[in-house]
């Protein structure tokens, strides 16, 4: 049997993963039970997958922080306290993330392997480029996204889906959280 994937994204309403301007973190939206859902979402066992370029942020953003900033709310210590597979061919051991292990090669082949290896789910959060790929390939399960009420037309970043192929999503879970965010994990299947 193997393990579900789930790639799990932050997103505007126009699909961007990022901001820049003078937005906060969340875009200044998340509230309790937002932040509860998420906690409890990564309280499961799972292994993360990240590639490079998201390592290297959250290591950034984490490094940067206070113990009282909301880069360090109790899901992300949770998420980084996971055991974690980082597919890069330009990082290298030790990294800033206790049971972090690099894995060097394509993304899709490390995957393929690690899904049908691996006795938890695997997750990963950002990683737009890699998911992509893994979405092309058929190793995404799951595609969670957390649709927060804002546009971010002038000053969005990371547009999420960009350059990816077409996919049909079917809806398998909703959740609205704070009375304005919504949740949204759908199953993709490529659209022929």
């Amino acid at each position: 049997m193997t393990a579900t994937y789930t790639f799990d994204v932050f997103s505007s309403l126009d699909g961007f993963g990022a901001v820049g301007g003078d937005w906060t973190g969340y875009w200044g939206k998340q509230g309790p039970e937002l932040l509860d859902h998420r906690l409890a979402l990564y309280r499961e066992a799972q292994r993360m997958v990240l590639g490079a370029n998201t390592y290297r942020a959250f290591a950034r953003m984490l490094a940067s922080s206070t113990e009282e900033s909301e880069v360090r709310d109790a899901w992300v210590t949770r998420m980084r306290s996971l055991p974690a597979t980082v597919v890069s061919s330009t990082l290298e051991e030790p990294l800033d993330w206790p049971d972090a292990k690099v894995v060097s090669g394509d993304a899709v082949d490390v995957v393929a392997r690690l899904k049908e290896e691996s006795d938890v789910p695997l997750r990963s959060h950002g990683s737009l480029s890699m998911n992509r790929a893994l979405m092309a390939a058929g190793l995404v399960d799951r595609v969670q996204v957390t649709l927060f009420p804002v546009i971010t037309g002038r000053t969005g970043l990371d547009p999420i889906f960009q350059g990816a192929a077409d996919f049909d999503l079917e809806l398998i879970e909703h959740h609205t959280l704070d009375g304005h965010i919504q949740e949204l994990t759908y199953r993709p299947t490529p659209h022929v």
